[in-house]
C-alpha cells in the first residue's frame, strides 16, 4: 500500500496539521471511497476523523468511532498471544508443530515445520483461499466468477477443515527457507496451538490475554455475522466484477478466524500498537524476535514484504523505519503503522475494497489519493504521490 507513495519525501516527520489530514482525508472520499476513518498520532497530539458514508443506499455518516472488520490486523494479535505462551515456558519458538498438533500436522512436515516458521510464514503451507472459494480460483487467467462469495456468505468453516485445505495444496516452499509466502493456513494453525495449550477457544484466549489486558474495549471477534455496535457497510468490487460493489458486513468470518476475523477501531488498534512497540504487551526480548524480518511474497505474487514475526517492516524514506500490519478481507481493508520510537501512528479503515480492476495500467484515483493522506499522516507533508 505504500509503493512509490514516499520517493520523494525527504524531510523529517514533523507535527501534523489536523486541517491537512481532514482535507487529504476528505480526497480519499471524493477519488471514489465511500466511506473511510483514521487516526494519526504524534506523541500527545492526537488527530482521528471520517470522510464519507457508512451507507450509500441511505447516506449515512461514517464516523470515527466506528467499529470495523481489520483483516489481517489479527495476525499481530494472534501472535502476540502465541508469544505470551513461548514467555510461559509453555511452548518453544522452535518446537516442531506435529509434537503439539499431530493430528493436523502429521509425518515429516509436522517435524519439520516450527511455531517460527508459522509465525514467519515460512512453513511452506500455502493458502487454503481458492480451495474454500473455488469460484476464484481461475483469477489469474480472468475465468472466475464470484459467486462463492456469496455461497460462503453464512457458511460455518471448522479451522481444521481449512487447515486441510492449505495443506493437500502443491507446497508453497521447503519449510524454514530463505523467503516465505504469506498464507491465512499458518495462522489459524497457530490458533489450534493455542486451543491446545490452554484448553480454551483461541478467540476466547486472545480476548482474555491480549484485547482486554491492553484495555481495547471495542476490539472482539465476532460471535456471528453481524457485527454489535455502529458500523459501516462493506462493498465488494473485486477488481471490477462485482459492479456495483456489493455489501458484506453480514459474514460468517470463520473462513479467516484467527487469522483475519477481528472487529476493532482506528483508536484501539493503534493503542494496540503502541502497547506492543512499547514492551508492555510482550517483554522486550520478545518484541526483538517479533522484529527479526525476512522476505515473504504476498498472497498475490505481485510483491515482498519484510516480514517478522506477525508484524511487517516498512522502511518510508524520510520517515524513518515503521512497524504494524494491514489487512483485507470481503468489503473492508485496515492498515496501521508506528514508527519504531512509537511516537508517530496512523491507522486507517476503508469500506471498499480491490476498487481496481485486473490488469489496468494505470493508478485508479483512490490510489493517488491515498498516498498523500498517508505523506501527510507520516512525514506531515502531503504531496502527490510519484
Amino acid at each position: 500500500m505504500f509503493r512509490n507513495v514516499f520517493r520523494n519525501s525527504p524531510d523529517r516527520p514533523h507535527e501534523f496539521d489536523p486541517g491537512k489530514l481532514a482535507a487529504t482525508l476528505d480526497g480519499v472520499h471524493r477519488a471514489g471511497m465511500p466511506g473511510v476513518v483514521a487516526e494519526v498520532r504524534d506523541g500527545e497530539q492526537v488527530w482521528r476523523g471520517a470522510a464519507g458514508v457508512a451507507d450509500l443506499d441511505t447516506g449515512r455518516p461514517m464516523t470515527a468511532g466506528m467499529r470495523q472488520r481489520v483483516g489481517s490486523i489479527t495476525k499481530t494479535f494472534t501472535a502476540a498471544a502465541v508469544l505470551r505462551q513461548v514467555e510461559r515456558g509453555r511452548v518453544g519458538l522452535d518446537d516442531p508443530i506435529g509434537i503439539h498438533l499431530p493430528h493436523l500436522v502429521p509425518g515429516e512436515r509436522g517435524r519439520e515445520i516450527t511455531v517460527r516458521m508459522l509465525l514467519n510464514n515460512t512453513s511452506g503451507i500455502p493458502e487454503y483461499l481458492f480451495a474454500a472459494f473455488p469460484s476464484l480460483a481461475g483469477i489469474l487467467t480472468g475465468e472466475f466468477s464470484t459467486a462463492s462469495l456469496d455461497g460462503n456468505r453464512d457458511r460455518r468453516f471448522a479451522p481444521a477443515e481449512l487447515i486441510a485445505m492449505g495443506l493437500a495444496a502443491p507446497p508453497a516452499g521447503r519449510p524454514g527457507g530463505p523467503s516465505g509466502v504469506y498464507s491465512n493456513s499458518n495462522y489459524l494453525l497457530l490458533g489450534e496451538l493455542l486451543r491446545e495449550l490452554t484448553g480454551l477457544a483461541p478467540e476466547e484466549h486472545i480476548t482474555r490475554d491480549v484485547i482486554e489486558p491492553a484495555g481495547l474495549t471495542h476490539t472482539a471477534f465476532p460471535d456471528g455475522p453481524r457485527i454489535e455496535e455502529p458500523h459501516p457497510r462493506m462493498y465488494e468490487a473485486f477488481f471490477g466484477a462485482i459492479d456495483p460493489p456489493r455489501d458484506y458486513s453480514v459474514y460468517d468470518m470463520s473462513w479467516v478466524g484467527t487469522g483475519a476475523a477481528l472487529v476493532s477501531t482506528v483508536a484501539d488498534i493503534n493503542r494496540f500498537y503502541r502497547l506492543l512497540l512499547a514492551g508492555e504487551v510482550v517483554e522486550p526480548a520478545t518484541l526483538a524476535q517479533m522484529q527479526k524480518t525476512g522476505p515473504v511474497l504476498t498472497q498475490d505474487g505481485q510483491s515482498e514484504i519484510d516480514y517478522g514475526l506477525g508484524l511487517h517492516r516498512v522502511e518510508i524514506p524520510g520517515a524513518g523505519t515503521f512497524w504494524g500490519h494491514d489487512g483485507t478481507v470481503w468489503g473492508a481493508q485496515a492498515l496501521s503503522v508506528t514508527s519504531a520510537d512509537g511516537t508517530r501512528q496512523m491507522t486507517i479503515a476503508m469500506n471498499l475494497v480491490r476498487w481496481n480492476k485486473l490488469g489496468a495500467p494505470d493508478a485508479h484515483p483512490i490510489d493517488d489519493a491515498l498516498a498523500v493522506f498517508y505523506r501527510e499522516a507520516l512525514s506531515g507533508r502531503a504531496a502527490v504521490s510519484a
